[in-house]
């Protein structure tokens, strides 16, 4: 999920369908702004690994919350180098670094955000493979439909969900 912009019934609706579907983390992409976007979270009780983005907001109340959430929430600040299921992944909130955090190879998934236009891409690398770029969208609806993207970790199959 992605640029969310204190948007917090549209995130919580989002993390509660995707809960629904199978998933079991959830990797927010930045532009959350506001702690209190994540708040309504804590009681659905599914990880949540999160960046800031360009539209910071508030980033000590959000380092506090995340803090005080038992591990549930985490505030990783500009990007986020994380291990699941066995697959490394990194959440960064810039397009342009996650394409190219994709080509170095180092990494089996790259998460994005920023644009507001999802997007699913097998990049190829530089070791000679390819690593999944996601770029889940706005949470939000801002600029496009609101979606979000449910991924299958072991099977590496990505499919978007557009919300209304």
């Amino acid at each position: 999920m992605s640029d969310s912009h204190d948007r917090a019934p549209s995130l919580a609706a989002a993390v509660v369908a995707a809960r629904a579907a199978g998933a079991r983390a959830v990797i927010h992409c930045g532009d959350l702004i506001g702690a209190n976007t994540l708040r309504p979270l804590l009681a659905l009780g599914i990880p949540v690994h999160t960046v800031h983005g360009n539209n910071i907001g508030d980033p000590v109340a959000l380092a506090r919350l995340c803090a005080s959430s038992g591990g549930l929430l985490q505030y990783h600040g500009i990007d986020a180098e994380l291990e699941l299921a066995g697959r490394r992944i990194i959440a960064t909130h810039y397009p342009h670094h996650g394409r190219g955090l994709a080509c170095t190879g180092d990494y089996d998934l790259v998460c994005c955000g920023h644009s507001h236009r999802a997007s699913i891409v097998a990049q190829p690398n530089i070791a000679g493979k390819t690593t999944w770029l996601v770029n889940p969208g706005s949470v939000a609806g801002l600029g496009a439909p609101p979606s979000w993207v449910l991924g299958d970790l072991e099977a590496m199959h990505f499919e978007l969900h557009e919300t209304l």
